[in-house]
């Protein structure tokens, strides 16, 4: 067990007032959750639901719908800082709080339910100091007075009961985004504020799956990296591989890493076009200085 303090707003999980233990994937909790307990459901009822990236792939596939459609009809977004970055929640039902989803007879998309309802009543907690390029992860239990599953006679690690749930395998999927919302949050101001074109860029990757698809398909967005049309096959071939494109063009956005390889008439051309502007700049700053000349008087 790892017993510290820390600071939750380092987490790319929603605000939570309760500064938690962190254990690792060996340490044994009591839970069980079944159709019979009394309180079945009673955490359906009022939610709070931040969803991953593949949350919603996954989520939109098996509804049918494209992600755009998916993400006006039962999500809406929150900001995870303020003027920064967005998340997406799940939508409660109208004037009320529980899940869409929910049914008397449980979870009526169980198998693709989000990463959040699968770790209940564990909380995954990755953090990321700021002289690190690695995000370290750990657990925090929450036991919330209505659950009763705490109570049933079954023990397991914590690595055993996220097998059990599905979220080894799917973890690392999401991986990418949670380093980048804790690398722009540990960033602080160095890098600045984003802007808003970068910031629907950060949406419409990690969210809006089916409209960032059409945009990397474009030949203009294709001829500005130096990749082989193989490797762009690849990228195209599942949502889950344009996402891992997304997130390392993300990185080369927002902080200027180079994760994908740029043309290099494409990187000329930027550097062309900068050069004239500059150039723009300073010629209309002499017109000024010379317009606005001081006069000295005898």
């Amino acid at each position: 067990m790892v017993d510290i303090k820390i600071n939750l707003d380092e987490s790319p999980a929603p605000k939570n007032p309760v500064t938690p233990k962190l254990f690792d994937g060996d340490y044994k909790i009591n839970f069980h959750c079944h159709p019979k307990i009394a309180c079945f459901n009673a955490c359906c009822g009022n939610i709070d639901i931040a969803l991953t990236p593949h949350d919603i792939v996954r989520l939109k596939q098996h509804l049918g719908l494209s992600s755009g459609e998916f993400l006006r009809n039962y999500t809406y977004r929150y900001e995870m800082e303020q003027g920064g970055i967005s998340g997406v929640k799940f939508k409660p039902v109208d004037d009320g709080t529980a899940c869409r989803f929910m049914t008397d007879a449980g979870c009526r998309v169980y198998a693709h339910r989000p990463t959040a309802c699968r770790y209940y009543p564990v909380g995954l907690v990755s953090l990321r100091k700021q002289d690190e390029y690695t995000d370290q992860q750990s657990y925090a239990l929450v036991e919330e007075p209505h659950c009763l599953g705490h109570q049933q006679a079954r023990t397991m690690t914590i690595d055993q009961y996220r097998q059990e749930q599905g979220v080894i395998e799917s973890d690392p999927l999401d991986r990418g985004w949670r380093q980048l919302v804790l690398q722009k949050k540990s960033s602080g101001p160095a890098f600045g504020k984003p802007s808003a074109r970068s910031l629907r860029l950060f949406f419409m990757t990690c969210y809006d799956i089916d409209s960032f698809r059409a945009f990397v398909s474009s030949e203009g967005f294709q001829n500005g990296f130096d990749l082989t049309p193989e490797q762009w096959q690849a990228v195209l071939a599942s949502d889950s591989n344009l996402l891992q494109f997304g997130f390392k063009l993300l990185k080369q956005v927002l902080f200027g890493e180079q994760t994908i390889p740029i043309k290099q008439t494409s990187a000329q051309a930027r550097q062309h076009e900068k050069g004239q502007k500059a150039a723009q700049l300073a010629a209309k700053r002499a017109q000024y200085d010379v317009a606005y000349e001081p006069v000295e008087l005898d």
